[in-house]
C-alpha cells in the first residue's frame, strides 16, 4: 500500500519497524532457502539438500528472528563480511578516514569494480573506523528475485530505477532518486553510489556526468546553482583497489564478445553469479582510500566528473600486477605475480587477452596522467 506521506517508499531502504516482517518474508521464501542450501552444500545430493532445506529455514528463523532494527542487521552482516574478507583477501587497508567527521553525513562516490563488494567494503571501512555505515544504491536490474530485493533493502539498500525508459517515467524516477539522496543526507544518513552505471570492466574508472546531473535535479528544483548545491552534498571520492579481480576473466570475455563478435547476451542469472563470484573469489590485498570532501566544486557536471576522477586515480592503490600489465620495467615484479598473470591469460582465447591486461594496466596509466 502506497503511503502518500512517504514519497520515497517505493525505492528507500527499510526502516526499523519494517525489519521483522521483511525477515519473515525472506526466510519463508522457498527459492531463497534453496539458494542458500545449494551454495552451502553444493557437493550434496538432491535428496540430502531436500532434507536440509527445512533445517536451514528453522535455523535462520531462530537466528534472524531476533533482529528488529537496521543496526542489528548491519551487525549481523558485519560478522559475515569479516569472515568473507578473512577468507578471500590478504588484508584490507583503510586510508583517508581521518579527513572525515563521524558526525557528518557524506555522499561517497567510488569507482565500480564489483557489484556487491564495492559498497560492502566502503561500509566495512566506515564501520571499522567507528563511522556510521552508508545507505547504498543498487540498480533494479539486479532485482530478478524478490529475495534479492529484501536482502538489499534490509541492508540499507535503496533502488536506482534503470528500467524506466519513457521520458516522463524516467524523469519521475530520477527526480525521486535525487530527492531521496538529499533527504537522506539532511536526515543524517551517508550515501554510497558508484561513479557510473555498470562495472568498469576495462580498469578505466570514469565518472559519468549523468550521475551528477541526477544529484543536481533536486537542487535545480530549488533554484540553487550547480556548484552551491553539490557543495552541500559533501561529495567524498573513494578509490577501491583489488589486487586480484575475481571476475577479471569474465569481464575480458564480455568485452571481447561485445567488440568482436557483435554483442554479448547475458545469461538470465549472470548478475547474481557475478555477485557470488565477487564475494567468494580470491581478491588478494584490498585498499579502500577515502579522499577529503570536495571543497571547491566546479560549476559543471563535466568539470565535477573530472575532479572526482582525479581524486580516484590519485588514490587508487597500485599493486605489482598493475605495473606488470602496464609493462613498467622500472618496478620490481615478484615471480609469483608473473605466474599469476600468465595463468589468467592462459584461461582466455588469445584474442581476448588484451582486455584482461587492460583491466590491470589502465589504473597505472590513469595515475600517470594526474
Amino acid at each position: 500500500m502506497t503511503n502518500p506521506n512517504d514519497p520515497f517508499q517505493a525505492i528507500r531502504a527499510y526502516h526499523d519497524d519494517e525489519i521483522p516482517a521483511a525477515i519473515q518474508r525472506l526466510v519463508n521464501d522457498p527459492e531463497f532457502i534453496s539458494a542458500i542450501v545449494n551454495h552451502r552444500f553444493r557437493q550434496s545430493s538432491r535428496w540430502v539438500k531436500a532434507l536440509l532445506s527445512p533445517v536451514v529455514k528453522l535455523l535462520l528463523k531462530r537466528k534472524w528472528g531476533r533482529l528488529n532494527t537496521v543496526e542489528q542487521v548491519q551487525q549481523e552482516v558485519e560478522v559475515y563480511l569479516s569472515r568473507v574478507l578473512h577468507e578471500t583477501t590478504d588484508g584490507v587497508t583503510i586510508k583517508g578516514v581521518e579527513q572525515l567527521s563521524k558526525d557528518t553525513p557524506y555522499l561517497f562516490v567510488s569507482n565500480h569494480r564489483d557489484i556487491a563488494m564495492d559498497p560492502a567494503l566502503v561500509n566495512y571501512a566506515l564501520h571499522q573506523s567507528g563511522f556510521p555505515t552508508a545507505r547504498i544504491a543498487f540498480g533494479d536490474n539486479l532485482l530478478k528475485k524478490p529475495s534479492v530485493t529484501e536482502l538489499m533493502k534490509l541492508n540499507k539498500g535503496f533502488i536506482v530505477n534503470r528500467s524506466a525508459k519513457a521520458p516522463r517515467q524516467l524523469l519521475k524516477a530520477l527526480t525521486t532518486l535525487s530527492g531521496y539522496i538529499k533527504h537522506s543526507l539532511d536526515d543524517g544518513h551517508s550515501i554510497w553510489i558508484a561513479q557510473r552505471e555498470g562495472r568498469a570492466k576495462d580498469g578505466l574508472d570514469k565518472t559519468d556526468p549523468a550521475i551528477l546531473k541526477m544529484f543536481y535535479m533536486h537542487g535545480k528544483s530549488q533554484q540553487q546553482s550547480f556548484s552551491d548545491y553539490m557543495q552541500s552534498l559533501r561529495i567524498v571520492p573513494v578509490a577501491i583497489s583489488y589486487e586480484n579481480d575475481p571476475c577479471d576473466i569474465a569481464k575480458a570475455t564480455e568485452l571481447y564478445h561485445r567488440e568482436h563478435l557483435g554483442g554479448y547476451e547475458k545469461a538470465e542469472m549472470e548478475d547474481i553469479a557475478s555477485i557470488i563470484q565477487g564475494i567468494t573469489g580470491y581478491k588478494g590485498r584490498v585498499t579502500v582510500n577515502f579522499s577529503a570532501p570536495i571543497s571547491d566544486v566546479p560549476d559543471t557536471p563535466a568539470g565535477l566528473a573530472e575532479c572526482i576522477d582525479q581524486h580516484i586515480h590519485t588514490h587508487y592503490q597500485l599493486y605489482p600486477i598493475n605495473y606488470l600489465a602496464a609493462e613498467r620495467s622500472d618496478k620490481k615484479i615478484p615471480e609469483q605475480c608473473k605466474q599469476t598473470l600468465k595463468q589468467k591469460l592462459a584461461e582466455l582465447p588469445e584474442e581476448a587477452r588484451d582486455y584482461l591486461i587492460a583491466n590491470y594496466a589502465n589504473p597505472v596509466k590513469n595515475a600517470m596522467q594526474q
